[in-house]
């Protein structure tokens, strides 16, 4: 009971340390990596290269893949770029074991103090993180130290070196690999546990081996958990970690079948079995990677025929928000949060504006029909404003949510109300441009119009540079005070009838609150400093068939 005890403590310790040293990872640099995978370059082994820099940072496979997949659901990654980042993501995993191959043991409660120490009594975000790094690497081997005695006593358990002797066995040490890591959802972490037998003498790596390659397998459950309720696409993310790293458990799993590879990779440190672990690790993932670069589009392909695009069914005219991946591992939220908004904004502004340009040509040429279109449209931005108004408001109560992002998203909301209300004046004008269907309206009211919706149109073009929508709407505001004063004179002469006065002043109010909104849009706009247009990712190109 004593052994039970203490290995359930160390294990609690060793799962802790790591989440605590990715807590702090994470935290450090979390949004620096999730940045440089937005902006992904065309280039496979630029994808492969940040996959992997990526998740040594964060020490963490799943919680890469998992943002891979987040990104291919909000269409801010291309499947075939999501390759790339998942192979590389798969060679960073190692260095967590590498780190706990490290003998350096005897010093972790130092380790641990100073991290503790350092967020105890040290002021400022950041040295708090690095502190929380520290203390979770001191932990962490912490655990594995507590739970390697814990299972000392075990290497004269006769019925536990059976129980441990069967995993030489391929399929039994493949499925207990694969279900101990799909339960803790790390394999970093069950990688560190194997380590420890290793490192009491229960296991070598003859009998770790094949748990090893199925411990790669069952990593890939956070990202199939995470894929649940996203798109396709992003289902396929996941066929894709999985089809790799199961194509990699049947290569390797074939040649240490005929060949000395696991002699060969115990002779490098001969008297070390957990490095002997943490290499033949490091082996599989680089290995694989390597083998499966060539067939990455293939990868893709198998994806896309196993789990094939539905047409899509967007819920209420939304283009762009997707329901965000169901994972605590998904760290690049705040990034899939502000482009989806931020794309999802810009359809909501188009579709306002059509109604703009709809309502002036009702001034000019009235039509039943268009006003049908018009009404339409309304009821389109109406249920626009409720489901992304909703999508921010979850959005906004993600938990650690940068600063910049909160700002930004509390922006677009409050630009929601103006474009509703854009939306509302252009049906004003149609209703107006109905009313007076029957009188003609002279050569220099017309022109008057005109003049009017161009100007209004292009608020809608200068919405990202406040100085010019300001000058813009000066001038219609100028413009319109003149012609109001040349109405009255007509009036005053009889030149014009008082239903065509009342309807024009009526136009002119419209198309002068078109223009404020529009201008307190780009106030919003202007106040983001976040760069709108910095996630727009250019599709790798797909090689001839």
């Amino acid at each position: 009971m004593e052994i039970v005890i203490n290995l359930m403590g160390g294990l609690a310790l060793f799962l802790y340390g790591m989440q605590m040293m990715s807590g702090g990872l994470e935290a450090a640099a979390g949004d620096r990596m999730k940045s440089i995978l937005e902006k992904l370059t065309t280039n496979r082994f630029v994808g492969i290269l940040l996959g992997c820099v990526v998740t040594m940072i964060i020490q963490s496979s799943s919680a890469t893949t998992v943002m891979v997949v987040g990104f291919v659901n909000a269409q801010m990654m291309a499947l075939r770029q999501a390759v790339w980042v998942i192979m590389g993501a798969n060679i960073g995993t190692t260095i967590t074991g590498q780190l706990i191959a490290l003998d350096i043991g005897a010093i972790a409660p130092l380790i641990a103090f100073l991290g503790v120490a350092m967020v105890l009594f040290l002021k400022g975000e950041t040295k708090r993180q690095i502190g929380e790094i520290i203390a979770g690497l001191g932990i962490l081997f912490l655990g594995m130290n507590m739970m390697s005695s814990a299972m000392v006593p075990l290497r004269h358990s006769d019925a536990f070196i059976n129980m441990v002797s069967s995993f030489s066995n391929p399929l039994i040490g493949i499925l207990v690999g694969a279900g101990f890591t799909a339960l803790i959802q790390s394999s970093s972490a069950s990688v560190g546990v194997m380590q420890a037998l290793a490192l009491s003498g229960i296991v070598d790596l003859h009998t770790a081996v094949y748990v090893l390659f199925g411990q790669n397998i069952g990593t890939c459950i956070t990202a199939v958990l995470a894929s649940i309720g996203a798109s396709r696409e992003a289902k396929q993310t996941t066929i894709i970690h999985l089809s790799f790293n199961i194509i990699g458990t049947i290569i390797f799993t074939l040649i240490c079948m005929s060949t000395p590879l696991t002699d060969w990779v115990i002779s490098w440190t001969p008297t070390n079995a957990p490095k002997q672990i943490a290499n033949m690790h490091t082996l599989f993932n680089v290995c694989t990677t390597i083998i499966l670069i060539p067939f990455g589009y293939k990868l893709a392909d198998f994806a896309e025929k196993t789990l094939p695009s539905e047409p899509e069914k967007k819920k209420d005219g939304l283009l762009y928000l997707q329901p965000l991946p169901k994972s605590n591992k998904l760290i690049g939220a705040n990034a899939i949060n502000v482009y989806q908004v931020s794309d999802e904004i810009i359809h909501m502004m188009d579709v306002a504006y059509e109604n703009v340009q709809d309502a002036s040509k009702q001034l000019i040429s009235y039509s039943s029909d268009r006003c049908d279109v018009i009404l339409n449209r309304e009821k389109q931005v109406n249920k626009l404003n409720e489901s992304i108004s909703e999508y921010i408001t979850t959005a906004l109560s993600t938990p650690n949510i940068n600063a910049n992002v909160s700002q930004a998203l509390g922006a677009f909301y409050l630009s929601l109300v103006h474009l509703e209300r854009i939306s509302d004046y252009s049906v004003n004008i149609s209703k107006q441009a109905q009313k007076q269907a029957e009188n003609k309206l002279s050569t220099k009211d017309l022109d008057m119009i005109l003049h009017m919706s161009e100007m209004t149109m292009h608020s809608k073009d200068y919405i990202y540079d406040l100085d010019a929508i300001k000058q813009n709407t000066k001038k219609l505001h100028s413009l319109i005070h003149t012609w109001r004063k040349e109405q009255i004179e007509e009036i005053k002469d009889n030149a014009m009838d008082s239903e065509t006065g009342i309807m024009m002043s009526r136009v002119f109010n419209d198309f002068l609150r078109i223009n404020d909104h529009a201008e307190d849009i780009a106030e919003q706009f202007d106040s983001i400093e976040v760069d709108l247009h910095e996630n727009e990712i250019e599709q790798e190109p797909v090689p001839a068939q």
